[in-house]
């Protein structure tokens, strides 16, 4: 089993490096609000992928694939959170207000945006179902498949408080202080475009 663990494991550090809405968030927050909001972000994500693998191997994830409504109203819910932050950033690339980095985000509000962006993605949900399966097939019980619980989630930490150091970097919020609102409008439409294609998929 362990050469399963550390396949699977490898796939899922890959998806977890590649962009998207939880690296959108790091990345954000990060720039804006400085390391330890933007770590908070990480360790919420990675709470939630936690919950996720614990979710699918109990099969909670496989109800939610077998109720449609179920499955549409969290899908649609989860593409209003992120079109609602990119909303957010493009208004403020249009009025031309920069964000107060001194009043910076609190850790706690970057763990629980991290958590919501996370628990809102279904995507996310229909991976860790597909994970449990591979686990599964490959001869795992469930305490076995539950073990992948806390590699994922420790995966997801690693690699996201890696971005979270690198867009914190000193060199990183200067380039981002002088155009601040170019960033925040490509924050802003990347967002809301994930947001609305996962409203579309719904």
């Amino acid at each position: 089993m362990v050469d399963v663990y550390l396949l699977v494991g490898a796939g899922v550090a890959l998806g977890q490096l590649a962009p998207g809405p939880n690296l959108l968030a790091v990345a954000q927050t990060a720039l804006v609000a400085g390391r330890r909001a933007s770590v908070a972000v990480a360790a919420g994500v990675a709470l939630v992928v936690f919950f996720w693998v614990s979710a699918a191997t109990l099969g909670l994830a496989a109800l939610l694939a077998a109720l449609p409504a179920l499955k549409t109203a969290v899908t649609v819910l989860g593409g209003a959170y992120l079109v609602y932050f990119g909303a957010r950033a493009l208004w403020r690339a249009v009025r031309g207000r920069a964000p107060d980095i001194a009043a910076s985000i609190a850790v706690r509000s970057g763990f629980v945006k991290g958590a919501l962006v996370n628990l809102t993605n279904v995507k996310s949900a229909m991976m860790w179902t597909a994970v449990a399966s591979t686990l599964f097939t490959a001869g795992a019980d469930t305490a076995g498949a539950l073990l992948f619980a806390p590699i994922g989630a420790a995966s997801a930490f690693a690699i996201y408080s890696m971005y979270a150091v690198v867009f914190s970097s000193a060199p990183a919020r200067r380039l981002y202080g002088r155009v601040w609102r170019g960033f925040e409008a490509a924050f802003g439409a990347l967002f809301a475009l994930v947001g609305a294609r996962l409203i579309a998929s719904a």
